[in-house]
This record gives structure tokens, C-alpha cells and sequence, in this order.
């Protein structure tokens, strides 16, 4: 094994670190701030986190319900159509019981206006918000994090952004990328930009379409402030819903067979799903030990299998919620590294992970053999390694073969593998697989069967870490992106790149200029 596959360079740390991976240096420990109970209530600080959370996916520039937009300070103090209506305000500074606001968050017989068919605001933000109008409806925010972008105020790019998910439409039209604050929608043969889909995350994770086509579902956030699940209209370029999840950003998006459910992983640990028409959430999985990264369901909808830092990949039944079984072997050592990435076989529930040690595995759920320490009986195959870390894998539409991209030190690659062989587990190593305890001859005889009928199809070098790709449709191109911001389309029948764009407009903007007048001594 290649041990110079586990370098990382200091610029390589700092883009994980960027990517919402944590990156252990040694500071020291911070102080922890005293909160003065008698100081004035910080909109930033205080009244921001609770509007983010329980407003702002209703009531922002993509997605404006009663025309109230609550992302921008003033339109927030003014309020919606309601207000304009009824010549009302939906803030007053120092006095609440002028302020639409405080009427509308206000329970009345255990319900509120707002937000609504969800519980009331705890009566301790009713207060907190009550207050911080009495006190004068102050905006703190700092002036590096007022800048707010919408579909009149779309990003403006200096260079090309990390690009971290894509996915092309069921029907082969279009190709979503993921941008800063915003899903860029492209004609599939990269000759068109013809939509930008803006929203409050900064940080796209992951994009997907619906099984139908018709809608597009983006996990992400803001570093250590929220996460955020956002579902488009992909005709109307509406979004049809923006959730608030927890307080960093969100991985792995993916949609149930019938389009009901949407699914993603957190850095809580959680997997989670909701529905996708209400928001609901349908589902939450705590079986890992370490963020959740991705996600996808079984053909029949009923299971979803997740992977994971923890270096494991788990199976839970969606109904009940309850954990399943671990997938992957649960022996020290057998997985070196978190698990990035999960994709589904076209036809079949065998799924391919891929992660920090390099190596593509592919795997079955369903157990012939007891669960036994040790064994790895629900392995599939295990493929050749790649350079650095694995962060996408995707089959090819007839299943049989599958790609997969890599990253380590400022370069990339992208691997194409069969997988055309057959699947079933002999009964020599199903026998070996369910004994309690096994000899080194049992031993390679199992691993031989493991790395049996693999063959490296062809590779692609790259100048850049590789963290996103997805099949056409028709399975005659491959599109993939990362580090570097360009997309490239690769003809998985020869391996060699066939086009390449940038996805963001690149424009320059007047950059601000600070005359410093130098003193002579």
C-alpha cells in the first residue's frame, strides 16, 4: 500500500477545514464569555438565531410568504402585506405592543399565528424578542456579515468557488452544480447557464434532484451557525421549502424512490428525514458515533443506508427508525478513515462507499450468516486504490461499471472500475465468513475472493482535489468537479475528457482602496 497516500499539506488542511472538516491544531483554550444579564439584548447574538431558525425559511428573498422578508433588517422592521394592508408595523422600536410582530408570535389558546402549524416560540424567545424591541430594536450585525444575496443581488465571483456536489436531471436536460449561496442550473451539455437558484445557505453540501425530475432538493448552511435543507420548484425556479437544521452545516441529500421522503446527515451524529412537501421530520437515526456525510435508500424506499467519520456504513429501517445492522465491518482496522460517500446499484440494493483510505468497496444488506466479530460477510468486492481520499462514487446508469473521484495534496483523480461480475457470495467463503474463528489460509482465501474480477477501467489525473460527480442519464459522459471550480465532462468508454467549463460567472467589482498616508520620522 502507497503510504504517501495519507500526506496532507498544510493548503490541502485548510480547504477540509473549509469544507466543514475538523482540523485538530493546538490552541489554546478559549474563555469561556459571562453573559451580563443586564446588558442589552443583541439582535446578532440573540434575536438572529431564533428568526433563522423558525422564520427565515418562509420569509426571505426566494421565498417571500406574505411578501414579509425577514433576511433583510429593514424589511423585517416593516413587515409584510398584512402590514401594509392594515397600515401596521411589524417592529416599533421600543414598543412591543405596537410591533405586528409580538402579536403575531403570541399564543393565544396554546396556538400563535407564527410560525404556523408548528408549537409556538418557547415563551423565553417571546420574552427575549420583547425585550430587545423595548430596548430599541438595535441592529448589532457586523458589517462583514451584512451582506445578503438574492436574485436582484446574485453572488459576484472572483474566481472559480470549490465546488462540492452535482447532479444531473433524471431526463438528461440539465446539470446541477453547487455555487456559493446558490445551486447553478446548466444545460446538460455545459453550452448554458440558464438558471441560478439563490438561497440563504453559503455553503452548498450536496444537490439532488426528485426521482421525478421536478423538484431539487440542497443540504448545507452556514459554518457553526445552521444547517439547512432547501426543496426547489425546478420548472418555476421557486423554493418550495427552506429548514432550518441545527446550528452547523448538513450532508448527504437524497431523495426516497416515491419523492415523499428527503434524507440527509448531520454533524450532530443524526441521520435524519423529512417530508418533503411539509417538512416534517419522518426520521432521525442515531446509531453513528461521528458526523453523518451521506445517505441514500434502498430501491424499495423502506431502508436507508448511511456512512460516516466513524469509518462505517449502517443500515436503518426508515418506518421504525431503528437501526438495522452495520454494513460495513465492524473489525478494528478494517476500514482505515471515515466513509465520504454511498451510492446504489441502478438495479439492485448493493451500494458502493468510499472514503479516507482510498479504497471503493461495494457491499449487499441482506445477512446470510450471523453478525460474528470480525467477519466482513456482507462484502461485495473490494477495488483497486486510488490516490488520497475518496469523495464521490456514482454507478454507471446499466450498472455496470462505476466511477469514483479522489483527493490528496492539491491534485485529483478520477477512476472508472467494472463491475460486471457476479455479485453472490460463494458458499466456500459464506462458510468461511460464518465460523467463529478462521486460519491465515482462510484468511487470504477470503481477501483473494474480495479482489477477485476487479479491473481498473481507465483513470483521469487532475491538477485539482476531486470531490463531486455524476453519470448522464444515457451514461455516455461523466461530470465532474472540486477544488479548482471547473467542470469537466469525461467519456467513461475512452477516459478522457471531452469538455470543461466554469460554472459561475466570473466578474470584477470595484474593490474598496485605503490611501495610507506614510509619516517620515
Amino acid at each position: 500500500m502507497n503510504s504517501g497516500r495519507f500526506r496532507r499539506s498544510i493548503p490541502t488542511l485548510l480547504l477540509f477545514a473549509a469544507m466543514g472538516a475538523p482540523v485538530m491544531a493546538a490552541l489554546p483554550p478559549k474563555k469561556a464569555e459571562v453573559e451580563d444579564p443586564n446588558a442589552p439584548v443583541s439582535y446578532y447574538k440573540k434575536i438572529r438565531p431564533i428568526l433563522q431558525a423558525q422564520c427565515q425559511g418562509c420569509h426571505q428573498p426566494a421565498k417571500s410568504k406574505g411578501g414579509y422578508v425577514m433576511t433583510d433588517f429593514a424589511r423585517f422592521l416593516a413587515g409584510g402585506e398584512e402590514c401594509a394592508k392594515d397600515k401596521k408595523q411589524a417592529v416599533v422600536a421600543k414598543d412591543p405592543e405596537k410591533s405586528f410582530l409580538i402579536e403575531q408570535i403570541t399564543p393565544d389558546g396554546g396556538k400563535a399565528e407564527m410560525p404556523p402549524k408548528k408549537a409556538p416560540l418557547p415563551d423565553a424567545d417571546i420574552k427575549l424578542i420583547t425585550r430587545w424591541i423595548s430596548e430599541g430594536a438595535v441592529d448589532d450585525t457586523p458589517t462583514n456579515a451584512r451582506q445578503r444575496f438574492d436574485v436582484d443581488h446574485p453572488p459576484v465571483y472572483q474566481r472559480p468557488p470549490v465546488i462540492t456536489s452535482l447532479a444531473y436531471s433524471p431526463d438528461g436536460s440539465l446539470l446541477a452544480v453547487a455555487g456559493f449561496h446558490e445551486i447553478l442550473l446548466w444545460k446538460a451539455d455545459g453550452s448554458e447557464l440558464v438558471a441560478r437558484l439563490i438561497g440563504l445557505s453559503e455553503r452548498i453540501q450536496s444537490v439532488r434532484f426528485s426521482p421525478d425530475g421536478r423538484r431539487l432538493a440542497a443540504a448545507g448552511g452556514r459554518p457553526a451557525q445552521m444547517g439547512e435543507v432547501q426543496i426547489w420548484d425546478v420548472e418555476k425556479r421557486k423554493l418550495l421549502l427552506s429548514l432550518a437544521i441545527g446550528a452547523d452545516t448538513i450532508y448527504g441529500v437524497n431523495w426516497s424512490p416515491d419523492g415523499k421522503i428527503v434524507s440527509f446527515g448531520c454533524p450532530d451524529n443524526a441521520v435524519r428525514a423529512i417530508d418533503a412537501e411539509t417538512g416534517k421530520q419522518v426520521l432521525q437515526g442515531t446509531s453513528h458515533s461521528d458526523w453523518v456525510l451521506d445517505t441514500v435508500f434502498t430501491h424499495e424506499g423502506d431502508k436507508l443506508v448511511t456512512v460516516g467519520r466513524d469509518m462505517s456504513a449502517k443500515l436503518t429501517e426508515v418506518a421504525s427508525q431503528r437501526f438495522i445492522d452495520n454494513i460495513s465491518s465492524i473489525t478494528p482496522g478494517a476500514l482505515r478513515g471515515g466513509l465520504q460517500t454511498v451510492a446504489r446499484h441502478p438495479e439492485r440494493d448493493e451500494f458502493l462507499v468510499g472514503g479516507a483510505d482510498g479504497i471503493p468497496e461495494a457491499y449487499r444488506i441482506v445477512r446470510k450468516v450471523q453478525r460474528r466479530i470480525g467477519d466482513n460477510a456482507l462484502c461485495i468486492r473490494k477495488f483497486p486504490a486510488m490516490e488520497g481520499r475518496i469523495y464521490a462514487v456514482a454507478f454507471a446508469p446499466d450498472g455496470k461499471s462505476f466511477a469514483a473521484g479522489s483527493s490528496l495534496d492539491g491534485s485529483g483523480e478520477v477512476n472508472f472500475y467494472n463491475y460486471d461480475f457476479n455479485t453472490e457470495m460463494p458458499a466456500d467463503i459464506l462458510a468461511i465468513e460464518d465460523k467463529a474463528g478462521r486460519t491465515e489460509e482462510e484468511k487470504k482465501k477470503e481477501e483473494d475472493h474480495f479482489t477477485s474480477d476487479v479491473k481498473l477501467l481507465g483513470s483521469v489525473p487532475f491538477n485539482a482535489g476531486i470531490y463531486a460527480l455524476s453519470y448522464q442519464p444515457d451514461g455516455k459522459s461523466v461530470a465532474v468537479a472540486g477544488e479548482d471550480g471547473k467542470v469537466r465532462m469525461i467519456n467513461p468508454a475512452d477516459a478522457k475528457v471531452i469538455k470543461e467549463f466554469v460554472p459561475v460567472p466570473i466578474g470584477a467589482t470595484p474593490v474598496p482602496t485605503q490611501t495610507v498616508k506614510l509619516e517620515s520620522k
